[in-house]
């Protein structure tokens, strides 16, 4: 269920969201011992705008490094990254597959969004998804979540990432270098920033195919300004996808 914030306090009338809850600390024990759900953290956001900093500054932060804690550990290694003002961003792109509308990114595919359970990161599959010049740069990408037998547009895979440093990376000044244009109404499901379409900048590598199993010309994917990766692709038949990975 996708709470929807509506920022009622509900302690008292004359509360003021800076006054009259327990204090931090207590409610990091708290949720520590929740094992940082991200469910309640959500609900909590709810509650006040007291409630949803804390949940922004501290619980989202802790979800994210008790999820994916070498990942974390990377991301944060290097000053430049803005990653510590996107924690709740951060903590969404890690559990929520974005899906899509109709009339949205991917055109007429229309599939909801949902949380999923667990899902793996890899740096190394992120090497799939840049073209040779800017291999240098780090990208966590998961494994894509399928959706099967969608009609005309057979099995479909969602998969998400996020850039480490993407305000200094290759990736993000050949963009700028081939005039990239933002998308003119959609943003990121993430974070709400403007998206760069790597397939109109004809930055979609081969690699990125065998990588997801998925054929070739049926690949596209954006990336934010804040650097979060999402994209579709349509799912090579279980054989086809085996033979393909050999030959990687």
């Amino acid at each position: 269920m996708i709470l929807t914030k509506q920022y009622r306090c509900i302690h008292s009338s004359s509360c003021q969201c800076t006054k009259g809850h327990l204090s931090e600390e207590v409610i990091f024990l708290v949720f520590q011992q929740l094992n940082w759900n991200p469910k309640l953290i959500a609900a909590l956001s709810c509650v006040c705008k007291w409630f949803d900093d804390l949940a922004k500054r501290v619980l989202w932060k802790e979800f994210c490094r008790t999820r994916a804690p070498k990942m974390m550990r990377d991301l944060q290694s290097c000053g430049s990254h803005n990653v510590d003002g996107n924690w709740r961003a951060l903590g969404k792109l890690l559990i929520y597959c974005s899906g899509c509308q109709k009339g949205g990114l991917f055109n007429n595919v229309q599939i909801p969004g949902h949380f999923v359970y667990r899902t793996r990161f890899s740096r190394t599959s992120g090497k799939s998804f840049l073209l040779p010049q800017c291999r240098t740069d780090v990208l966590y990408v998961c494994d894509p979540c399928e959706h099967l037998d969608q009609g005309d547009d057979g099995d479909v895979g969602f998969f998400r990432g996020v850039f480490k440093s993407f305000s200094t990376s290759k990736v993000r000044k050949m963009l700028i270098k081939r005039e990239a244009q933002l998308h003119p109404k959609e943003v990121c499901p993430y974070c709400k920033a403007k998206l760069w379409s790597m397939l109109q900048a004809k930055m979609i590598p081969q690699s990125a195919s065998v990588r997801l199993g998925a054929y070739e010309d049926c690949i596209e994917y954006f990336v934010c300004l804040n650097g979060h990766m999402l994209g579709i692709c349509t799912l090579l038949p279980l054989s086809d996808s085996e033979e393909a990975s050999e030959g990687e």
